[in-house]
This record gives structure tokens, sequence and C-alpha cells, in this order.
């Protein structure tokens, strides 16, 4: 018997509909399970009427093949300086918490490291006792970067973990070294400026996924000139490091946090601005508030043609500012990942003097050796 779909004009199957998107079938089929997506099931597959898909193939971005360019480059730098299978990254995972999420992402940590030609030492070990190991692998020649997945004590103390790990080997870039430079505009460790500063990964992630998406110049200090751009979050860790690399390359940042907005700029004192001011002035819009208490952003209070990028597990936009957003982009992930991969490299880079090229790392000393699955 023939199956009738409910609407009339053309259906496309879950590749299909992902190609056009340019999304995984994954991330479709998910959509359309959670019912994000209109669609009709026909036994194990979902179909997808044609308006659906063409909203989606111009309003949505996948970051998955702007973060497989990053990391086609850093391979071929790996490659072409003769760092393959050279440079080790201590991943360090709480052995008190057995957090599901930080295997996940432990899990394509691995996956890329291994596509790039880094070696990742995963370990787990006693919450009390990561400090300790992170001030030993600070001191080990064959280490040349770590990589904590937090949260561990989701207090201050993840914090002091943060700040415990050498800057030169913080390929996270979130320690107060790294965020210092940043907030001081400094794009370089040394005088001669041979060396360049890194960057939180995250925020970096976001930075280059905007810059890509409305086709702008990467120019240091001129990328965003002239943007009006507001973001709901001023974590230290994502949402204030973002403010100051968007105002530091010209933009005027309206960062808000939960007591209110500022307004941010290369020059001259911040002044408050209502949510209602920001959003009515912005070409661009970040949110990343963790809270499903949060007022959502609505279609109103945008322009058209706004592009919206959401980082936070929690959606904050409403179907209403996706659908007149010029482009919406649902995640960041993968590029955070493809940054902080590049750091390793840059990092290493800067300090390969420090390094024992013919030692290789002892991670059992670090902790309990995790295995993930191929």
């Amino acid at each position: 018997m023939p199956v009738t779909f409910p609407i009339i004009g053309p259906w496309y199957s879950t590749e299909e509909a992902a190609n056009i998107m340019k999304l995984s079938p994954g991330h479709v089929s998910r959509q359309c399970r959670l019912g994000k997506l209109e669609c009709t099931k026909v036994g194990d597959s979902y179909w997808l009427p044609e308006r659906v898909v063409k909203r989606l193939h111009y309003r949505e971005f996948n970051p998955d093949e702007l973060a497989h360019i990053y990391r086609r480059e850093q391979q071929i730098a790996v490659e072409r300086n003769g760092y393959k299978n050279k440079l080790n990254i201590l991943g360090i995972l709480s052995l008190d918490t057995g957090d599901q999420a930080s295997m996940v992402y432990a899990s394509t940590l691995q996956k890329f490291c291994d596509f790039i030609g880094f070696k990742l030492g995963l370990i787990q070990t006693d919450s009390n006792k990561i400090e300790k190991k992170i001030q030993q692998a600070n001191e080990d020649p064959s280490i040349h970067g770590i990589f904590v997945f937090y949260p561990i004590f989701n207090d201050a103390r993840d914090k002091k973990i943060k700040e415990s790990i050498s800057h030169s080997k913080d390929i996270e870039g979130l320690s107060s070294f790294w965020s210092k430079k940043l907030y001081a505009d400094e794009r370089y460790v040394d005088e001669a400026k041979k060396k360049k500063a890194i960057l939180p990964c995250t925020s970096l992630g976001i930075l280059k996924t905007l810059a890509y998406v409305d086709h702008l110049d990467e120019r240091a200090g001129q990328t965003f000139a002239g943007k009006k751009i507001t973001i709901f979050n001023r974590s230290d860790v994502v949402g204030l490091p973002l403010a100051y690399m968007l105002k530091n390359d010209g933009a005027t940042v309206y960062s808000f946090d939960i007591d209110g907005g500022v307004v941010m700029r290369k020059h001259g004192e911040k002044t408050p601005i209502t949510r209602k001011e920001a959003l009515s002035q912005s070409e661009i819009i970040v949110t990343g508030v963790p809270s499903r208490a949060f007022e959502k952003v609505r279609g109103e209070e945008i322009k058209e043609n706004t592009t919206c990028l959401n980082f936070s597990f929690v959606q904050n936009f409403e179907d209403s500012a996706k659908e007149k957003a010029g482009i919406y982009i649902p995640r960041v992930g993968p590029m955070t990942i493809g940054m902080c991969l590049r750091n390793v490299v840059r990092l290493y880079e800067n300090n390969k003097s420090n390094y024992d090229q013919n030692r290789k790392p002892d991670w059992e000393k670090y902790g309990k050796v995790v295995t993930l699955a191929t």
C-alpha cells in the first residue's frame, strides 16, 4: 500500500534534507524525533516537506564543516612541520563525578586528536588530586598541553584548577595569564612579536564562526569594525572574553548578565544599555544563558537578517527569532575543539626549546588511563 503524505508538494528523506540543509543526517533525525522539525515518519525514516528543508537551508548554519576546515589546516601544519605523533596532550577527568557529558567530549577530542596527529593521554583521578597532577604535568617536558574536563567541583575550586595550569600548556586559554593579554589587547607574548598569544577556545570559535557566516575580512583590530553585537553571557569563561575580542576587533558590544547591560567599545568608558535598545540595534546576537528562566529572544525584538548564535545547551531564541534571522547558528561545540587544537600547535611552537622530543609521557603516573571505544 503506498504511503500518503499529509501535505502536497515535494518531500525529502532525512539524508536528502541533511545534504540540502548542510547538516548531518543524525542531527536532522534527532530534530525530527524531538518534534522540532515538521516531518512524517515512514517506517524507520523521517521525511520532511520542501518548505521546511528550504527554510533551514537558508537560515541554519552547521559549524561542523567550518570546524573540519580548521582541523584539516592543523593536520597539514602538523605533517609539514614534522610534529605528527610528537605532541602529547594530558586530558584529565574526575574519577568522582562520572560526568557523562565529559566522557562524550573526551571521545570527540580523542577522535580529532587522532585525525590531526596528536597523542591524547586520557586519565581519571580523584578530584582532590587534580591540582597536584597538573603541577607534575607542568614540569613534565614530554607533555605539551593540558586539558581538564570541567566541571570538577562546579564551584570556585574549578577556577583555582584553571589557574594552576602553566600558561605554556594551557591549551584552553582560560588562565588569568591569557585573560590579561586579551583584556590589554596584547596579541604577542614576546617583544619581537614572533610568538602569538592564544585565546579562549570557545570564544575564539564563536568569533571565527561569526566572521565566516557574515563574510568578514579578518584583519587584526578591524574584522568587526562598525558592527553592533549583543552578548547575553558575561562569564569569565566565554561571554566576557568574547566581548573583549569583538570590541578589540572594532565592534560596539552590548554585554549582558543578570544585572543588566553595558556598552563596550574599543575606546571609552562602559555605559549602561537596556535589552530593548541593544537588540533593536544589533546586527549580531550571541546567547549563552544555561537557564530556562531566561527570557528568550523574540522575533519582534530583533532586526531583519540578524545573525543569531546560541552556545548554551538551553535554547535562548524563540522560533520567531530564528525565522526572522538571516542566519541562525544553534551550537559551536565543534569549533571549540577546533580552536583548542589550534592552540596546541601555537603553544608548542612558542615553547619548543622547553621540550624533550625523545621522551614519551608516562600517563599512568597521572591517574587511571581511560581507553575509549573507537
